[in-house]
């Protein structure tokens, strides 16, 4: 369908989208991509030839307000902070075809960074809580392989101690496949909810992805924030370089159990992971290196704001001088 409604110069608002409000809860977001999934499901009304770009419109919005480092950036600035002319866009690779995807896969070679979106099928079954949960005792670790855009599910089951000690999630490949590592929240209906999200990067010779949800404010850097401002402002890029920390979204677990998830995101084959979850009291002495050095990265991007303030009082002047100097040169040019 040519200029359908999720294509780039036709895209809605998202919040139009799914009929909620800017201040909408998680939980009533959730609610409302459950309404319109089912009302705009092609398999439901295959009589209606709009019903697959609509269903993809509120799959895509979905993805957007669901993911709260998204969410932030879309309210922040709009379409715009999640473009960024080409950076930062995300693709579903379930949508593209083997053509494109070998494309995507060269470019990946190549050290350009693609980033993937999670298909639409993975979070719907997790919101019908119709996934298969494994689980995953604390202290252990398994070993795997999902299929690409697919997502292996894990049930951490943790204690009052292990909650006020803090928790780390850890995920490592050794085939340094791509993958990311995900954090589900339930919600009243009994399903779950994406709450976290953590691509794997490259660490030495393996890829890994880690959550770190303690008994303080963890921070996670986004990267997208850091290239917006270089896109924007080129001369103050300087002083953005620690504009993308943010506060992680969870800050606690509560005892009982969690879902955690591995999903692959290799462009043709299936994802090796190890998975293992393990109490920070057994690491507490790098728990603490940890929140310090955080706290020395907060002080840093303290001291570039204030390093850019006065930046610009000195700039400005000397600016303003250099552009008066130029114009009595021109106007001696012109006189002489």
């Amino acid at each position: 369908m040519e200029g359908g409604p999720s294509s780039p110069a036709n895209r809605r608002d998202p919040y139009e989208v799914l009929s909620v409000s800017r201040d909408s809860t998680h939980q009533e977001i959730k609610a409302a991509y459950r309404k319109l999934t089912l009302k705009y499901h092609p398999e439901k009304i295959a009589s209606n030839p709009e019903a697959s770009e609509l269903f993809k419109e509120v799959a895509s919005s979905y993805s957007i307000l669901s993911d709260p480092q998204k969410r932030r950036q879309y309210d922040s600035a709009g379409f715009e902070s999640l473009d960024a002319e080409g950076m930062g866009m995300e693709i579903d690779l379930s949508n593209l075809g083997t053509v494109n995807t070998m494309f995507a896969a060269l470019f990946s070679k190549l050290g350009v960074h693609i980033k993937t979106t999670i298909s639409a099928s993975v979070l719907e079954e997790a919101l019908n809580g119709t996934v298969t949960v494994r689980p995953l005792p604390m202290g252990t670790s398994l070993s795997g392989k999902v299929d690409r855009q697919c997502a292996h599910f894990f049930g951490v089951i943790i204690n009052e101690q292990q909650a006020e000690a803090g928790v780390e999630v850890i995920v490592t490949s050794t085939a340094q496949s791509k993958f990311k590592l995900l954090y589900f929240e339930q919600d009243v209906n009994g399903g779950y909810g994406l709450a976290l999200q953590e691509d794997s990067e490259r660490m030495g010779k393996v890829t890994s992805a880690g959550m770190y949800i303690l008994h303080f404010q963890v921070y996670r850097m986004d990267s997208t924030v850091n290239a917006l401002a270089t896109v924007k402002d080129p001369e103050a890029s300087f002083f953005r370089r620690l504009e993308g920390l943010h506060p992680c979204e969870v800050l606690e677990l509560k005892a009982g159990t969690h879902l955690f998830a591995v999903y692959g995101d290799n462009f043709f084959k299936a994802a090796t992971y190890t998975i293992e979850a393990v109490c920070a009291k057994s690491y507490e002495e790098t728990t603490h290196k940890f929140r310090d050095i955080e706290a020395q990265i907060l002080r840093k991007r303290n001291e570039l704001h204030q390093f850019e303030t006065e930046y610009q009082k000195v700039l400005f002047p000397s600016v303003n001088f250099f552009i008066h100097y130029a114009v009595i040169l021109s106007n001696n040019y012109r006189i002489t």
